[in-house]
């Protein structure tokens, strides 16, 4: 399904500003485009794969190829694993407990001893938080945040689920794209994952829909076609830090880490399917708030 957002159909545009206490002459992070086409993988047993971050979390995707270990360790936090297409599959096992999972969609890891074996042929991606111990050192643009900004909110981790742990997967053809929700928007205690509607084709110039954050990150993951991701960086009282606007292609699989509070758009500019998974850590309390737009919000309380 393809869904073009205009100034007037864009959902967004009824959510309220949550401008609170910025300092706004303090510098604004560059952001991070990372091709993972362009960058070096780590070859696994499982397929090619690529780890980086922004301030709150890491990134780990995996080109799941063939039958193989994504990851096999104890997290002392929760994490999410997205299969990005209907091909993806993989078996998870959370504290002796086996599940299958398949086709597009997103899946809830409570903290715990976790393996991960992938079992399709369409690519993965792990998400885990940035203190996780070990996590954020492997990132390749790990550099990039040794110093943290302070125009992020921390990742406060929201309420567990109510009930036993346990794995929680979300089948993305079980939350059909609806006219007046955006994308289709899955909340855990720490990340929030929007799978969004695909473009076919370039996305029509005069539907593009800049806005910004006043203090969180988007990690905005490409899983089909290429985008231009256009980014305007506020001006701050020092005119050292201020930046030209920025007009970036990326392929895919990539990811761009976009900084609060920049103003932003993905242009969708492939010839056939375009399609973003957009990522919060921690979850917005904005799409939180909008009746209907969290498709788990009975699972994860806000």
């Amino acid at each position: 399904m393809t869904t073009e957002l205009t100034p007037t159909t864009d959902p967004r545009r009824t959510l309220a500003s949550q401008a609170a206490g910025i300092d706004r002459t303090r510098p604004i992070a560059a952001a991070q485009y990372l091709d993972f086409t362009a960058l070096p993988a780590t070859t696994t047993d499982a397929g090619d794969t690529w780890t980086t971050r922004g301030q709150n979390a890491v990134v780990h995707h995996v080109a799941a190829r063939r039958p193989g270990t994504v990851a096999d360790t104890t997290f002392s936090s929760e994490t999410v694993l997205i299969l990005t297409d209907t091909a993806a599959a993989a078996d998870v096992t959370w504290e002796g407990a086996s599940t299958a999972l398949a086709g597009h969609g997103v899946a809830v890891l409570p903290p715990g001893a976790v393996r991960i074996d992938n079992t399709g042929t369409a690519d993965l991606t792990l998400l885990v938080r940035s203190d996780e111990p070990g996590w954020a050192g492997r990132a390749s643009n790990a550099a990039a945040f040794a110093e943290p900004s302070p125009r992020v909110a921390p990742a406060e981790p929201w309420p567990a689920p109510p009930g036993p742990e346990r794995v929680r997967f979300y089948r993305a053809e079980d939350h059909p794209l609806e006219q007046g929700r955006f994308g289709r928007i899955f909340r855990s205690r720490s990340f929030m994952v929007n799978l969004l509607a695909a473009h076919d084709g370039p996305r029509p110039a005069d539907t593009l829909s800049p806005h910004h954050h006043d203090d969180f990150e988007q990690y905005s993951l490409a899983t089909h076609g290429h985008y231009t991701h256009h980014i305007r960086t506020p001006w701050v009282t020092d005119r050292n830090h201020w930046r030209e606007d920025e007009h970036v292609g990326v392929g895919s699989p990539s990811l761009t880490v976009i900084p609060p509070p920049t103003v932003h758009t993905s242009e969708a500019d492939g010839p056939g399917e375009n399609r973003l998974i957009d990522i919060f850590c921690p979850p917005r309390a904005d799409f939180s708030a909008k009746p209907g737009w969290v498709r788990n919000a009975e699972d994860f309380p806000a």
